[in-house]
């Protein structure tokens, strides 16, 4: 049987690095990736003749530009251009070398401020999105369609996949910019290592929120790249085709910051700073139609804190500073 050349972009971020975790477990797999400074994917030229010198079977498209809110409010025209090059330019090279799949990574971003919770696939383009990261969601609204147009123009099987909050190794652990999980689990360790007697935590902890561990996302991801055309196309539409990746479960940033205390075994006091906000009540994904097409979340939040605990320790020098 012969190998399927895989190009994985964006290898070397949290998503696309476990994803080639996953392929590298499959003999019949030629993982293809680019460094930055091998291939910039800003510039459509040096892709189209990447794609042209590599006889590509398959894309995973998990490059991108991504940042905090910080980074979004601070530079929303590079969030916006650089994420819709990237992924024009990869899609359209594919295309113009004769790539029949290709899987475009998107976010829970995507959907309205105020979509009804759990969030459907059909919320999309319903109503007003944030707008911290507007520019960057609407980036990756254009990729969904993207792959769609070329979908029905050309025949081509591009899909999407959208996922919730994601952890896990090769995660940002920088103290000002990180997420939640990253954030608070450095956090609580520097407590630990200070003996510091009390951990100040933002807000009321009562917000809502779901979190997929990124070995999780990477098996999603895979299979839904391999499903079978009658099987994907039994549970999608040709304009509303993407797929929403997650457990279907959340739980309160109370009950997160809890856990990731006694992951790390910090014995002080939590106390809450309630002057601080508490950001939207609930972001849930609706997951049925990823379960129905065969596919549910294997990592419990507190073993995949644990994994992402044992790796930060193994990594933290590279965070100092």
């Amino acid at each position: 049987m012969a190998s399927t050349r895989v190009f994985v972009a964006g290898h070397r971020g949290m998503v696309g690095s476990a994803i080639v975790r996953q392929l590298e477990q499959q003999s019949d797999v030629i993982l293809l990736t680019a460094t930055r400074d091998e291939l910039n994917l800003l510039d459509f030229a040096a892709v189209e003749a990447w794609f042209k010198a590599n006889a590509v079977d398959q894309v995973y498209l998990a490059a991108a530009k991504v940042g905090g809110i910080h980074a979004n409010n601070e530079y929303p025209a590079e969030f916006i251009y650089e994420n819709l090059m990237i992924e024009a330019n990869i899609i359209h090279a594919a295309h113009k070398a004769g790539v029949n799949k290709l899987l475009f990574l998107g976010s829970s971003c995507i959907y309205p401020k105020m979509a009804e919770q759990p969030m459907k696939e059909s919320a999309l383009l319903t109503g007003t999105l944030e707008p911290t990261n507007e520019p960057y969601a609407i980036a990756k609204i254009a990729g969904i369609k993207l792959c769609e147009s070329y979908n029905r123009q050309y025949g081509r099987d591009y899909r999407s996949v959208m996922p919730t909050n994601l952890y896990g190794p090769n995660d940002n652990f920088h103290p000002e910019n990180s997420h939640v999980i990253p954030a608070l689990l450095r956090r609580f360790h520097e407590a630990k290592q200070a003996n510091a007697p009390q951990v100040v935590a933002w807000g009321s902890g009562k917000p809502m929120r779901e979190f997929l561990h990124v070995d999780d996302m990477a098996a999603a991801s895979v299979f839904v790249m391999n499903l079978d055309d009658a099987t994907y196309k039994a549970h999608t539409q040709p304009m509303l085709s993407h797929i929403n990746v997650g457990t279907g479960v959340d739980c309160t940033i109370r009950e997160l910051t809890e856990t990731v205390a006694r992951v790390v075994g910090y014995k002080g006091e939590i106390v809450w700073d309630t002057t601080k906000p508490d950001g939207t009540p609930r972001k849930l994904m609706d997951v049925s139609r990823l379960k129905a097409l065969g596919w549910g979340y294997s990592i419990e939040l507190e073993a995949g804190l644990r994994h992402s605990y044992e790796w930060f320790l193994e990594h933290q020098e590279s965070f100092r500073g």
